[in-house]
């Protein structure tokens, strides 16, 4: 039978307390800094599975269309996230095209595929293998998700093309907007709740 973990460390000042259930909608915060300690995970997991299933499809439309079609003198080009690092890769700056495929396509992807691999079967009660390793994991690769820093670069490249030449944003910039406001209602998600849902008795399970 499982049970919830009687201890609980606040990030904030390493205070350790007594873990106590929550109310629905209850949060507890430590007496010595005031940090969020815990808070009740609702039906959190409910409402993230259908926001991280559009996030992969707005990451699918995003990665495989044209984010700019650029027009000058003539002149047609565009082209994709995935052309953009391979053009970076070959004016030999292989670092720098190594940064934007992890931080902008890989781990934002795994983080998705993470969230789905796990919430899909949690919302049917069942915990998927490996469970403990991947919300390690999601943990560790919250940081390094960084489309937001990807758009924002895109868009001041627009407004400073957008003097020189025709500028048309192409499917994928609209998606990548998307994605970032999904993105971030998906990750804000605490993977801390992940452990509260798998230790939490079910339904006619005794505590």
């Amino acid at each position: 039978m499982n049970e919830v973990p009687e201890a609980i460390v606040c990030e904030g000042c390493d205070a350790v307390y007594q873990r106590r259930k929550l109310r629905r909608r209850e949060v507890s915060h430590c007496s010595r800094c005031g940090a969020e300690l815990d808070r009740h995970a609702g039906d959190q997991a409910a409402r993230v599975l259908p926001l991280t299933v559009a996030s992969l499809i707005l990451f699918a439309i995003a990665n495989l269309f044209p984010i700019v079609e650029i027009e000058l003198q003539g002149l047609h080009s565009e082209t994709t996230l995935a052309g953009a690092v391979l053009v970076l890769g070959r004016e030999g700056m292989s670092p720098v095209a190594l940064l934007v495929l992890a931080t902008t396509i890989l781990f934002p992807l795994v983080q998705l595929c993470i969230l789905f691999y796990l919430l899909a079967p949690m919302a049917r009660e069942r915990r998927p293998a490996g469970f403990d390793v991947l919300v390690r994991i999601l943990q560790v690769l919250r940081p390094w998700g960084m489309i937001e820093v990807f758009l924002l670069g895109v868009l001041v490249a627009i407004v400073k093309l957008s003097s020189l030449a025709q500028v048309i944003a192409g499917p994928a910039l609209w998606a990548f907007v998307g994605l970032t406001v999904l993105l971030t209602a998906v990750l804000a998600f605490n993977p801390r709740t992940f452990w509260e849902m798998a230790f939490e008795p079910r339904p006619g399970q005794q505590a």
